[in-house]
């Protein structure tokens, strides 16, 4: 059982992380580039929902993206870019976290759960601790995005190859809070064609 966190003294400061800098080689194409149902982009719709929450946020992408996450609603001084985004997810996790404000603790997203509710972010977001990791939990089945404290900022700025943040949260069973949502699309990446015609169908 997850220890709970201790509500009773908030964190001063905080903010978003977004990872938006994959290659979608399976998906054939860019995918952040993909038009949703409703007109949007993947990032578009991505960006607009965690920007509802008014968090700080930083978006971490490849050179060749940039003005991709600009003309979807990024802004200039959020961006952050990587050039070794190609040698794994790791790589620009590390570089994302290096550019970080003096955050207490920071919510890693990504750029390809588009389906997510801002209410989610939100209470994902009111759920961060310094010394704690913030999971997602749907239906008992752990999702995205994963909430660190600035105890793991550290070994996050040092993340390379493709596992990103995975070997640390494997790593601190005893330092996770599971946080129930109702929100099947903390499930639901998009990694090929068929799988953005399935999450909106569902």
């Amino acid at each position: 059982m997850p220890a709970s966190r201790d509500h009773s003294t908030p964190l001063l400061t905080s903010g978003v992380l977004l990872l938006a800098a994959g290659f979608s080689r399976r998906f054939g194409a860019v995918k952040l580039g993909a038009t949703l149902q409703n007109g949007d982009t993947v990032i578009a719709r991505t960006l607009a929902r965690i920007r509802a929450t008014g968090a700080p946020l930083r978006v971490v992408t490849r050179p060749e993206l940039q003005h991709l996450l600009l003309a979807s609603g990024a802004r200039s001084e959020e961006l952050v870019l990587c050039a070794d985004a190609d040698l794994g997810m790791g790589h620009t996790l590390a570089a994302g976290m290096r550019a970080l404000p003096a955050w207490e603790a920071c919510l890693v997203c990504l750029g390809d759960m588009p389906f997510i509710q801002t209410d989610t972010y939100a209470r994902l977001l009111q759920s961060l601790h310094g010394e704690r990791i913030t999971i997602p939990t749907f239906a008992g089945v752990r999702g995205n995005p994963v909430g660190f404290g600035a105890q793991w900022f550290a070994s996050l700025r040092e993340s390379t190859g493709d596992t990103g943040a995975r070997d640390i949260v494997r790593g601190q069973p005893d330092s996770i809070d599971c946080v129930a949502v109702d929100d099947p699309a903390i499930l639901k990446d998009i990694d090929t064609p068929d799988d953005l015609t399935r999450h909106q169908q569902s």
